[in-house]
């Protein structure tokens, strides 16, 4: 079979005065770009181990309207997104089946609403695509594809992942690409929309795999930028020690997601700085206690780490690398004091980076339950304005219209470029300091 393989990608918002604002403030999309730019690991995953003699065409679109008929020929498609993009991907695939293409739709937004998502598909696979890949390729084949592919009990172990098929990519669109230590995260934040939908549980890839991966896409990048696609990578400081302590001559930037804990391990951050990490982002959600009590669903680990904040970045920072540092404005916790209690734990942090966003309660996240039950969820099956940057709904301890304008004079704030500026020449500064190096 000739199978398209189509990744809708792309950054989106809906409010016209916030997306304005982006256009004069580069501080406020430069993450945005670098995320629109990623191809998708979970796509090239399944081109991974789709068999010969199928042939498979990979596919980046980033609107429906600039999307010619890349797929004419395929024998099936399969499409995969996230939330905000679904009504594009929806319309695609009524497109392609128009024209008598069998389409398949997958990922976590068909996960959570997989009926949703039959109403454009002539299947959808739910949870991690690689435990049903294999009986799709061969029930399409035989003409006989059922409507739903649901995982098996326990998921899919990574211990046989298969090697993304990153030699279908054209590497010169990309700034940085994929690669996948984990899955799942302990924390469990009620809001958080990644791979938690998908894995039912945390787990690891073995150490071997990941090196054959890094040596895979060396092989087509002589010096290329890594981002590890983790929820929280460094939860197990004992892995990564061995995986970063593998990794020998291979030479490399990288960049990953983690929680504060990675600062309470001078040797991983030793291995970290010498291997070649640039950046860790890590989702600090709020200032405030007030913020953090009860955001996660096992725990209170962020509530109960707050005191620790301040200390944490300074030493990950002190090991020259930088920290963007996450808030999400909206939570229940918080009021209209918020936007200046961010402004200012960043400025006396002095966080290399952050990024701000809209708390957004995605469907089949507790959240979104929770809401729903409240009867607090402005426009429930809006799924374009999921975005992370557009109100979908009504806020606990302020008013919309304070939240809309809160968060925009916040952005215009973090991400002027006075601020970007004195941000990073702070952080440059204390690296030209004498005794500035790693643990001194």
């Amino acid at each position: 079979m000739d199978i398209a393989l189509v990744a809708m990608s792309g950054i989106r918002c809906c409010d016209a005065e916030l997306l304005e604002m982006g256009l004069t403030l580069p501080g406020f999309v430069e993450r945005s770009k670098t995320i629109a730019s990623l191809p998708s690991l979970g796509l090239l995953t399944l081109a991974g181990m789709t068999p010969d003699p199928h042939r498979v065409h990979y596919i980046e679109v980033d609107h429906i309207a600039d999307c010619p008929d890349l797929t004419s020929g395929a024998d099936l498609v399969a499409i995969s997104s996230f939330t905000a993009q679904m009504p594009e991907a929806y319309a695609l695939a009524d497109r392609f089946r128009a024209a008598g293409q069998t389409v398949v739709l997958g990922g976590p937004h068909v996960t959570a609403l997989p009926d949703e998502a039959l109403n454009h598909a002539d299947a959808v696979v739910t949870g991690e695509g690689e435990c049903r890949w294999l009986d799709v390729l061969a029930d399409a084949e035989a003409g006989r594809l059922q409507q739903r592919y649901d995982p098996p009990e326990g998921g899919f172990d990574l211990a046989d992942a298969p090697m993304p098929a990153f030699d279908l990519l054209e590497m010169d669109r990309y700034n940085r690409l994929l690669v996948q230590t984990s899955r799942g995260c302990p924390h469990r934040c009620e809001f958080c929309a990644a791979s938690v939908l998908i894995a039912d549980r945390y787990k690891q890839k073995p150490v071997a795999k990941v090196l054959a991966e890094l040596d895979a896409i060396g092989a087509i990048w002589p010096h290329p930028f890594i981002e590890f696609a983790d929820d929280n990578a460094m939860v197990n400081a004992d892995y990564w020690i061995e995986l970063l302590s593998a990794i020998g001559e291979r030479k490399f930037k990288w960049f990953a997601e983690t929680d504060l804990s990675v600062s309470e391990h001078p040797e991983l951050l030793d291995l970290m700085r010498q291997t070649g990490c640039a950046q860790v982002l890590i989702g600090l959600e709020s200032p405030v206690a007030a913020g953090l009590d009860g955001l996660e669903t096992r725990a209170n680990w962020k509530y109960n780490h707050l005191a620790d904040y301040r200390d944490a970045i300074d030493r990950i920072q002190a090991r020259g690398i930088t920290v963007n540092g996450c808030f999400v404005i909206g939570l229940d916790g918080h009021g209209p004091d918020i936007f200046d209690e961010v402004s200012q734990f960043v400025r006396e942090t002095g966080l290399f980076e952050v990024q701000i966003t809209i708390q957004t309660p995605f469907p089949g996240t507790p959240l979104y339950d929770r809401l729903a039950d409240e009867d607090r969820l402005l426009t429930p099956t809006d799924w374009a304005r999921a975005t992370l940057f557009d109100l979908t709904f009504r806020p606990a301890n302020m008013t919309a219209d304070q939240l809309n304008a809160g968060f925009k004079a916040l952005a215009a704030t973090l991400y002027s470029d006075a601020n970007t500026h004195a941000r990073r020449e702070a952080f440059f500064a204390k690296r030209r300091a004498p005794h500035a190096e790693a643990g001194d």
